[in-house]
């Protein structure tokens, strides 16, 4: 009869036979997160509940980033989730992460727009990237500290990663507040609904109603001009609104949702469009500069960039936007 340790022993000779390169968590991708925040430790409770990945949060508050990942860990046993997830200061933990995401720098405060953040984050954003660049040189990267469509051009520029593998986030949060504040409107489910969302992460983003529909019909057959208007503004301002009534923060949920979204898709292959920051090489008209598009993730990053016909008024509006971007990423003098 075996006894116990008998029966969980490895005999020497099949241990032999096995390849030393298998290795049942070695099959799992790894994502890191670079921000222990609450963006960051959302999106990595989110990924580890999802079992997508074995997660990495990194911090310069080191210990933050551990008691954060002990907590999402001790977690996973009720999600039915069997991922590692660890928090660390030291890069040499993210090597060879399959996606990085960059969430670190500092939150916007009533008053504040997102440009105001432009000096401080980029310090912080020109910083990981050098370090990604070093440790996970094969990564795509997702970017969420904003200014978002100037920390991905800076993350694109310092890493030296093809622009299709680095990312901005901000589109999928613009879509996904629209379609929330459309589906209170209508009073029908968020599921039904579609939209899209051009231009910059910020005030000057440009949501276009002919891309808005619900279970296929357009919107504009559903609701009038004004209260469609109203709508858009909302969702320009939505990140506002929460700072306003947050007081000492910003909105965490939904981006670390949105984040959530785009790793699923890139490491499924999933093929999804979704509006995200890409760089742009002529598309729309415009180049050297990251806005939000329509895109297809897949698991290279951006497979491809969806050019989508525009009137004269949404393209200037949209031009206007991407002129803010470029604007900005000037004052970087990259």
């Amino acid at each position: 009869m075996l006894s116990i340790k008998r029966l969980y022993q490895v005999e020497p000779s099949l241990a032999k036979q096995a390849s030393p390169d298998y290795n049942i968590k070695s099959m799992r991708k790894k994502i890191a997160i670079i921000g222990a925040g609450n963006v960051g430790a959302t999106a990595a409770q989110l990924i580890a509940q999802a079992s997508l990945a074995d997660v990495v949060i990194l911090d310069v508050a080191s210990d933050i980033a551990k008691g954060k990942a002990l907590d999402i860990l001790e977690a996973c046993p009720l999600w039915n989730s069997s991922v590692s997830v660890n928090g660390t200061g030291d890069y040499e933990e993210t090597r060879n992460s399959d996606i990085v995401v960059i969430t670190a720098g500092f939150a916007r405060k009533p008053g504040m727009s997102r440009d105001d953040l432009l000096k401080v984050n980029a310090d912080v954003v020109r910083g990981i990237a050098t370090k990604i660049s070093e440790t996970s040189p094969d990564a795509i990267v997702i970017v969420v500290t904003n200014p978002m469509d100037v920390m991905a051009y800076l993350t694109y520029k310092v890493t030296g990663f093809h622009h299709k593998r680095v990312i901005g986030m901000g589109g999928v949060l613009d879509a996904a507040r629209l379609k929330a504040f459309a589906a209170m409107q209508l009073k029908v489910s968020p599921l039904d609904i579609t939209a899209i969302v051009f231009g910059g992460h910020g005030d000057a983003m440009v949501p276009v109603a002919r891309y808005i529909s619900v279970a296929g019909i357009p919107i504009t057959e559903l609701l009038p001009e004004d209260r469609i208007n109203g709508l858009i503004e909302r969702t320009r301002f939505g990140g506002a609104e929460i700072v306003g009534l947050l007081k000492t923060g910003s909105a965490f949920y939904a981006p670390a949702a949105s984040i959530t979204e785009m790793v699923k898709a890139i490491l499924n292959d999933e093929k999804r469009i979704m509006p995200c920051s890409a760089y742009l090489t002529g598309e729309y008209g415009m180049d050297d500069v990251y806005t939000g598009v329509p895109v297809r993730l897949s698991r290279d990053g951006i497979d491809e960039i969806i050019e989508l016909k525009l009137t004269p008024e949404e393209r200037s509006a949209f031009l206007l936007s991407a002129d803010a971007v470029k604007g900005a990423i000037k004052k970087l003098q990259i």
